[in-house]
């Protein structure tokens, strides 16, 4: 039972790592491709485009890593979180699909360019959207009935579910004015900043409207947050916030580059450690335990020999594709 109950850790654990990755590696692309309307047709959207072409569709290896990983690791709470979350789920693939259409398509139909690029912004709102529903509706619990999904189709939406998608829009497009900060110079870099001085407010906000609902979603929340001897370490992730954020904002004053975005990936991984308080050892909240949708031990150590070898591989040419595209993007497209 310990070496099964280890296994199931290391798995969640795998799965932790993947989805953060994601929201790290695409959130910035996501958050440009939200930006997009407010940046000037012509050059600084080509630049805005061009710094993220050599590397968006890898990042998202690492969200077919965390589904393809959640099946096979997890396969009962993978079908009671489909069948929860259809809705939201189908729109977010369809999103990205649109997206990718977009992205292509952009540069071989410039007669048509003006449609494509209202599709990848459109595409990538729904995506950053429905993904921070998701999340919200994963917090607020899933009701389950027996081992399948117990609720109706329209349990996911509510104002708790859309005050997470919209966080997670505001923090995406954060991120997006970071990484523009960091890759681009002259006007385009200057217009970064001046989104930074926004969507920095915006998204501390978002988070501790977040952050303050969640306790409040049910006992369980509450006492894990609050109750002694919890609070003693689960108060050291706002206070550790705060730190992040007064650094962002003294990088902000002396126009560093890398700095606030290296400072807001800092908050995105304190703010995963806060879901993860929250969550363990819950895979589906107040509802099924890691444990209990684990699949069988000779699965989990069949898979882990496959994830040992593959996680390093993907981590490799990730590093590998972003160093050899290291540097700021020219203003003719090329780094």
């Amino acid at each position: 039972m310990a070496e099964t109950t280890m296994l199931t850790n290391v798995w969640a654990a795998i799965l932790a790592f993947a989805v953060f990755m994601y929201v790290v590696m695409d959130g910035f692309d996501l958050g440009i491709g939200i930006l997009f309307p407010v940046f000037g047709v012509g050059q600084e959207r080509d630049t805005a485009m061009n710094s993220i072409a050599p590397v968006w569709d890898g990042n998202e290896t690492w969200l077919v890593l965390g589904g393809g990983g959640l099946l096979a690791a997890f396969p009962l709470a993978y079908s009671i979180v489909l069948s929860a979350l259809y809705a939201p789920l189908i729109a977010m693939l369809l999103a990205l699909v649109f997206r990718g259409v977009a992205f292509e398509f952009r540069w071989r139909d410039p007669a048509h360019r003006a449609i494509w690029d209202f599709a990848f912004t459109a595409g990538s709102f729904m995506a950053a959207l429905t993904q921070g529903i998701t999340l919200g509706a994963l917090l607020q619990g899933v009701h389950v009935n027996g081992r399948v999904y117990g609720g109706g189709w329209w349990d996911w939406l509510t104002p708790f579910s859309l005050l997470t998608g919209i966080g997670v829009v505001a923090g995406y497009s954060l991120l997006g004015a970071c990484w523009l900060n960091w890759k681009t110079d002259g006007e385009t870099q200057k217009h970064a900043r001046r989104l930074m001085r926004v969507l920095a407010p915006a998204t501390l906000l978002a988070l501790l409207a977040v952050s303050l609902s969640t306790p409040f979603l049910g006992p369980r929340y509450f006492e894990r947050w609050f109750a002694m001897p919890n609070v003693l370490f689960t108060a050291q992730v706002p206070l550790v916030i705060g730190i992040l954020t007064w650094r962002f904002v003294r990088s902000l004053r002396r126009d560093y580059e890398l700095a606030p975005f290296v400072l807001t990936l800092a908050v995105f991984g304190v703010s995963f450690v806060g879901l993860g308080i929250s969550f363990y050892p819950y895979l589906i909240p107040n509802s099924v335990t890691l444990q209990a949708a684990a699949a069988p031990e000779s699965s989990q150590v069949f898979m882990l020999i496959g994830a040992s070898v593959l996680v390093p591989v993907i981590l490799a040419y990730t590093a590998w594709s972003y160093w050899v595209f290291r540097g700021k993007v020219a203003h003719d497209g090329y780094h």
